[in-house]
């Protein structure tokens, strides 16, 4: 030790505080990240919200179906986008059905035409399924899973896999094609491909396919549907939790 050195003295530097906190790891700079992250993540979706509730503010509320707005409904608005390709494919799958109970009635109409014994049957029941088929579809299944993959709530999805359940039994019903059930199926097609009444047949044959499609459209992502509602741990308690949270109006309701 030279004779001109301080004993005392610290062999720490003078600016350094021993008050503050030790230099940040990497771990907490990965956290802060994820913190920033979550940050800007939350401000993006109160923009979004905000410029929705100013889009709702100046074009109104309802906007579908468009000759008559009863609902809002804008799957690149409300829908998150990471879904909306599969919310899509389910509203053309609906608009599919709409299509085709347009023209099950159509060829039960040509069917009755032909000469079919069970003809005025079958033109009464298609009628009733063209109105009846075409709003409790759309509202007992397609529009809970709208809703659902909007709010992500577990009652949602349970209306849907129960409601469209149905649906797709009645769209084998309606493949088969019974005479006098309302359906232009496959045994009604092949009865008036059989007795030579073309248009019958082939009007039959077409909406025979349709049915098809939509049904095989729908068991197609139900399957998919439920894979995402198990992943995201949906359970029947949590869905009776949110109704009881919630209550029944708002399983009626947007928000």
């Amino acid at each position: 030790m030279s004779y001109n050195e301080n004993p005392f003295a610290s062999s720490h530097s003078l600016d350094a505080n021993p008050f503050d906190d030790p230099v940040s790891s990497q771990p907490d700079h990965a956290r802060l990240e994820s913190i920033r992250q979550r940050e800007a993540d939350l401000e993006r979706r109160e923009r979004e919200l905000n410029a929705r509730a100013e889009h709702l503010k100046h074009h109104g509320k309802n906007n579908w179906p468009f000759f008559f707005p009863l609902i809002y409904h804008d799957i690149s608005e409300e829908i998150p986008e990471a879904s909306r390709p599969l919310i899509t494919r389910l509203y053309q799958l609906w608009l599919v059905l709409l299509a085709t109970l347009i023209l099950n009635l159509i060829a039960c109409i040509f069917i009755l035409i032909a000469g079919s014994s069970d003809g005025g049957r079958d033109v009464g029941a298609a009628i009733g399924y063209l109105f009846i088929i075409t709003i409790t579809s759309f509202l007992l299944w397609y529009r809970p899973i709208y809703n659902g993959y909007m709010k992500e709530q577990a009652l949602y999805y349970y209306l849907y896999f129960f409601f469209c359940g149905f649906h797709l039994l009645f769209s084998v019903y309606m493949i088969i094609g019974v005479p006098s059930t309302g359906s232009a199926g496959l045994i009604q097609t092949i009865q008036m491909f059989a007795n030579h009444h073309w248009v019958a047949a082939i009007l039959g044959l077409v909406a025979t396919v349709g049915w098809t499609l939509q049904g095989l459209g729908n068991a197609f992502y139900y399957r998919q549907i439920y894979a995402h509602h198990t992943a995201a741990g949906h359970t029947m308690e949590k869905a009776k939790t949110e109704l009881a949270s919630h209550g029944a109006k708002a399983y009626f309701t947007r928000g």
